[in-house]
């Protein structure tokens, strides 16, 4: 039998979770989330417990949401009585004279406008504060005091909570197979029948090749396969949120990130952007050995103390528009279908991005600054536009 829904959002990750409690927030009482796997699931860019979350941004388009962003989970903490941000400070690393000091400089001018405080350290400061770190003269820092862990688990599981608390449906397990927008409603043709909605929310994120066709867009996005690896080091004490903070290394050829002990009794590390690329067919939750190695060399050569044996690896799908830019619009042609696309960093965003894909949905504005995460740029479907996949060069 057809179900008839003013909302439906499809993808129960941060995004679309996020979507539906602000739609439920906003007033609206006939909301479904549609999700093809069972809520909290470990497939998609919502799991695992920790995400980086900062001010520094390799842009002001990011930076200008920031306080906004924290000010978000802040509420939603105390709505839930949930701690969802752990602040550790943050730390931003590059070889003076390379391509990543240059992308240093970039992350400090964004905070700039904003009157965000940082600290500029040389070696010997990072050293004094952080020995933890083995470390040649030549390199240099930034610490940043706000930047800390997202317990992004948790904080989709409170937005869960407080969607259903508000009226919100789930329906897990139901895959969609097509959405055909009209002008009166979007029909969604789904494994476990149909269902008419007035408005879709699609929150999809590596999935989203599936759903361009029937939408009419020929957007080029890439699928990459991405892993993170979790180290056992016997020097728990030495990297506890409270004495280590998250960090980047933005290296000539890798940009690897890291955290504190969290989660785990390990620390986590990982690469932004491996380049090894795929469709959402061959993704594959087996870690690749050549990762880990790379993982371990890092460690072993800038935070030897950290360097324990390999706890565990997980995988994901990096879902990238060639510019790197979310995309939070309405479909071009199609005002009843929004999306939500991440670009494989929006997690922090999260409760944020919700409110306006709510809005969106909703009124077809916002009073937030989403210019840049127009659906009808060219970056999403020209084809001579160049990729920039690593954010801040």
């Amino acid at each position: 039998m057809t179900r008839n829904f003013d909302y439906v959002v499809i993808g129960a990750g941060v995004l679309g979770t996020a979507a539906a409690y602000w739609l439920a927030r906003s007033g609206e009482s006939n909301v479904l989330v549609v999700e093809q796997f069972a809520l909290g699931h470990d497939r998609g860019a919502s799991e695992d417990h920790s995400r980086i979350i900062r001010h520094s941004y390799h842009s002001t388009t990011y930076t200008a949401l920031t306080h906004a962003m924290y000010e978000h989970w802040s509420e939603l903490e105390a709505q839930t009585g949930m701690q969802l941000v752990t602040r550790t400070g943050g730390l931003d690393l590059a070889v003076t004279g390379t391509a990543g000091e240059e992308e240093l400089a970039n992350y400090r001018a964004a905070l700039r406008p904003f009157d965000i405080p940082a600290e500029d350290l040389d070696a010997a400061a990072i050293r004094d504060r952080w020995p933890q770190w083995r470390i040649d003269d030549d390199v240099i820092g930034m610490y940043q005091s706000d930047s800390g862990i997202l317990d992004v688990r948790r904080a989709c599981a409170a937005q869960i909570a407080m969607a259903r608390r508000l009226g919100v449906e789930f329906a897990p397990h139901t895959t969609v197979l097509d959405l055909a927008p009209t002008d009166d409603c979007v029909v969604i043709s789904t494994d476990r029948g149909p269902i008419t909605a007035g408005n879709v929310v699609v929150c999809v994120a590596s999935w989203i090749e599936k759903f361009l066709p029937c939408l009419g867009l020929r957007w080029n996005i890439s699928l990459t396969q991405e892993q993170v690896g979790y180290f056992a080091t016997p020097n728990l004490a030495e990297f506890s949120p409270d004495r280590f903070p998250v960090w980047i290394w933005h290296g000539d050829t890798d940009l690897f990130y890291g955290f504190p002990v969290y989660g785990e009794a390990a620390v986590k590390i990982s690469r932004d952007f491996s380049g090894r690329f795929i469709t959402s067919d061959e993704r594959s939750s087996r870690p690749d050995p050549e990762d880990t190695a790379l993982f371990r060399a890092f460690l072993e050569q800038r935070l030897p103390a950290a360097a324990g044996p390999e706890l565990l690896s997980k995988t994901c799908v990096y879902d990238l528009p060639p510019d790197r830019d979310f995309v939070i619009d309405r479909v071009p042609g199609h005002p009843r279908v929004t999306i939500g696309l991440g670009a494989a960093h929006a997690a922090k965003f999260g409760n944020l991005l919700g409110h306006l894909l709510a809005d969106l949905a909703r009124t077809g504005t916002t009073a937030f600054a989403v210019d840049a995460f127009r659906a009808d740029r060219p970056a999403l479907d020209d084809p001579a536009f160049v990729s920039a996949f690593r954010m801040g060069r």
